[in-house]
């Protein structure tokens, strides 16, 4: 299994993927090993993107995009992002955008919902979950999807939409072949049991 970049294997290239993610030239990225809030080693999944510092950083310039200046809403992101880490099993995954979607006002009640998919949600909600499930599933979303997307949400949005269920799918299939767990005291992925059991 791949791990992350120990502190004395971090050097310009490896700073400078990281920086895109912080919005920061590699120079003014926290040294590895330093204790800062931003300190690399805090983070596992940049620490093994890292090992490849060019692709790392073309990823986290499109990662930052979509979690920072991206013009979908906060909320409909996260759940989005849990509904492909519940299906791709991804444990850090559903830990961390747990951690997240609280902050963006999803409440614990809706992500314990997550498992149900779309079928839980209503409304904007459910339409994007529902998205998302048919890209998983089918590897595209249907017309009549599309045209709700669009009508609710604008092109923007709903291309984004697209972009984040792409995005999340390929780092649940990367942290999965490169064993990636969830940090300690993180939210517990649910049971895949759940899953099949709403799908059944």
């Amino acid at each position: 299994m791949v791990q992350p970049l120990s502190a004395d294997e971090w050097g310009d290239d490896e700073y400078a993927a990281f920086g895109k993610l912080l919005g920061a030239p590699g120079h003014q990225v926290p040294r590895a090993g330093s204790g800062h809030a931003y300190d690399p080693l805090k983070f596992p999944v940049v620490g093994l993107l890292a090992r490849h510092p060019k692709l790392a950083e073309a990823f986290l310039t499109f990662n930052a995009y979509l979690l920072q200046r991206g013009e979908l809403s906060t909320r409909l992101r996260e759940l989005v992002i849990l509904r492909v880490a519940y299906g791709h099993r991804s444990a850090f995954e559903w830990g961390q955008h747990v951690t997240m979607a609280l902050a963006a006002g999803v409440t614990p009640q809706e992500i314990n919902q997550i498992p149900r998919g779309a079928a839980a949600f209503v409304g904007i909600d459910g339409l994007v979950l529902t998205a998302a499930d048919e890209l998983v599933d089918a590897g595209t979303v249907s017309g009549e999807t599309w045209d709700l997307l669009v009508a609710d949400l604008g092109t923007h949005q709903a291309m984004e939409v697209i972009f984040i269920v792409g995005a999340y799918v390929t780092t649940g299939m990367a942290f999965g072949t490169w064993g990636l767990d969830s940090i300690p005291g993180s939210a517990v992925l649910p049971d895949a049991d759940e899953r099949h059991a709403a799908s059944g």
